[in-house]
């Protein structure tokens, strides 16, 4: 989402034009993902029409759905009635009662936590890769290289490339948009103190005269951004957005690609122990649960109360694993946390992260193998780099390193709830191959800490969408496997014929070569189907 934010705020300021795809007001209901194509002209994924119609009366189970992210406010007003309570464990006690290796994991644990705290931020795995390679070829030359070593030190030569660029790039955005921030402050105090006022308006801006020209600036600055301002929003709303955008080239200026920062040293494991899996600590919220908290509300926000908004699912507890930084995810991590989810009941996995590189694959795919063998349910985002994921790396996958496929996993992309050729995030990674299928993604309104609310775009919104749906079914139709449960989402995705639309990237292309099923998942399609597989199953019986 912040990326999307930041190309939209530097497009606000160097163009003061207006953007509609990624627009903060638009005149489509907050709920938009929920409704239904037919009844609501959106492209939701018809929640509400299939409990009102299909599902109304019907008896469901609870499905215990693991969302692997940076944390989860379990205190939040519209998700603290659906957060997953381990039964078996009693809470601050400091014994491991269900003997499952995790000390007081009443509502889940946390693989980026320690004695003394929690891991904020972390590098990036390319940042990683260059410090491991750093380390063996830094000091050799390209004619001392041996033939067994020869293609690793190819590998080393991009690696460094990449590293370089990307972190010299992220430096210049950084000092940039703090520039740019530091101006515009700094004009809008100016303007309050020579105005004398709290609060500065079009009309008082206007009215200002000077011969000054850093002032003339600041006065033609402002109108500018008045000029492009829709009725309820405020100076204050184009600060904050672009102090999110300072804040965020300043995480990954001081720590993303910052070779002396190490976050293991707050976890306290040992990083080289790929099979340890006794450490963390059982803080679920952890520094910033903003992302996790915003996904958890899509899949499973209270749908019985009168607050904020509703979640998909409507019989669901969430388990929160903890294992995603603000930086790139550590393969140890992430193959404990689907270990853990799956080991104590999670039926269904969220995983709305993603990275380049995944130098511990294999440990990825034994606990890939270990969900695909328990019948648990894997949905994870496509990415929001615009690329064709078919050619291009992301990881984790669903491929093992053997070639073979997890049956169990879905992969899905972001669509947006603009019509036509607007129909697709346009940010979302796609690929006939890879991608799965398509869900609501852009623009979505869910829960944030502190019993707040706010829009977010991204394939991290998508993967929730889609997990709320498989949960439904997996609730209402216990009887489907969860393979069963990715077959009926797939094939009864709504298809749109021959429809064009805006590439992710440039160009244009048909829809249904953007995904395997060509299609957006629909919760309504997917419990008809659903039933009608159950009626064949019972006549053949």
């Amino acid at each position: 989402m912040v990326k999307q934010l930041i190309s939209v705020i530097f497009f606000l300021i160097t163009t003061f034009s207006a953007f509609s795809q990624t627009s903060f007001n638009h005149p489509i209901p907050k709920n938009w993902f929920l409704l239904d194509p037919e009844q609501d002209s959106v492209q939701g994924v018809s929640a509400e029409r299939a409990y009102e119609t299909v599902l109304k009366g019907q008896p469901s189970r609870t499905v215990i759905v693991a969302v692997i992210d940076s944390g989860v406010d379990i205190d939040h007003e519209d998700l603290k009635s659906v957060i997953w309570i381990n039964e078996d464990e009693i809470a601050d006690n400091g014994i491991d009662d269900d003997k499952n290796g995790y000390i007081d994991d009443v509502h889940g644990w946390n693989f980026i936590g320690g004695k003394n705290g929690n891991v904020d931020a972390d590098t990036y795995e390319l940042t990683r890769e260059y410090i491991r390679l750093k380390a063996k070829y830094e000091n050799v030359e390209n004619d001392k290289v041996g033939k067994k070593q020869k293609a690793e030190y190819e590998i080393y030569k991009q690696v460094k490339d990449k590293y370089e660029k990307l972190k010299a790039k992220n430096e210049q955005q950084y000092k940039l948009y703090s520039n740019i921030y530091n101006n515009i402050v700094q004009s809008i105090d100016t303007l309050k103190v020579l105005l004398h006022v709290d609060t500065l308006t079009a009309e008082a801006v206007k009215g200002f005269e000077t011969n000054d020209p850093s002032l003339l600036f600041a006065k033609g600055f402002l109108l500018n951004m008045f000029k492009n301002m829709n009725e309820d929003e405020s100076l204050d709303d184009y600060v904050s957005q672009l102090k999110e955008a300072v804040d965020y080239y300043e995480v990954i200026v001081k720590y993303g690609y910052n070779e002396s920062f190490d976050s293991r040293q707050i976890v306290g494991d040992d990083i080289n122990n790929m099979n340890q899996k006794d450490y963390g600590n059982n803080d679920v919220k952890g520094p910033d649960p903003t992302h996790g908290t915003h996904v958890s509300g899509i899949i499973a926000a209270d749908r019985k109360n009168d607050l904020g908004i509703k979640g998909i699912a409507d019989n669901v507890k969430i388990m929160v694993v903890r294992a995603v930084p603000n930086g790139d995810e550590r393969d140890k991590d992430v193959a404990n946390a689907i270990f853990y989810a799956v080991d104590n009941g999670a039926q269904i996995i969220n995983m709305s992260f993603g990275k380049k590189f995944s130098p511990n694959k294999d440990i990825v795919d034994k606990a890939v193998r270990h969900a695909e063998q328990k019948g648990v349910l894997l949905i994870h985002a496509a990415g929001n780099d615009a690329e064709d994921i078919d050619t291009e790396k992301n990881f984790p996958t669903r491929i093992y390193a053997d070639g073979k496929e997890a049956k169990n996993w879905m992969e899905v992309g972001a669509s947006a709830w603009g019509r036509d050729e607007d129909f697709v995030g346009s940010f979302s990674n796609y690929g006939k191959k890879s991608v799965s299928l398509f869900a609501p993604g852009v623009d979505i309104y869910s829960t944030v800490p502190d019993n707040k609310y706010k829009e977010e775009s991204g394939t991290s919104m998508a993967s929730p969408s889609t997990v709320g749906v498989a949960a439904m079914l997996m609730s209402y139709f216990p009887e489907f496997t969860a393979v069963e449960i990715k077959d009926i989402l797939m094939k009864s995705s709504r298809k749109f014929d021959n429809l064009t639309v805006q590439k992710p990237g440039g160009g244009k292309i048909n829809f249904s070569q953007l995904s395997i099923s060509g299609g957006l998942v629909n919760s309504y399609e997917a419990v008809k189907m659903a039933q009608e597989i159950k009626q064949q199953k019972v006549i053949k019986k």
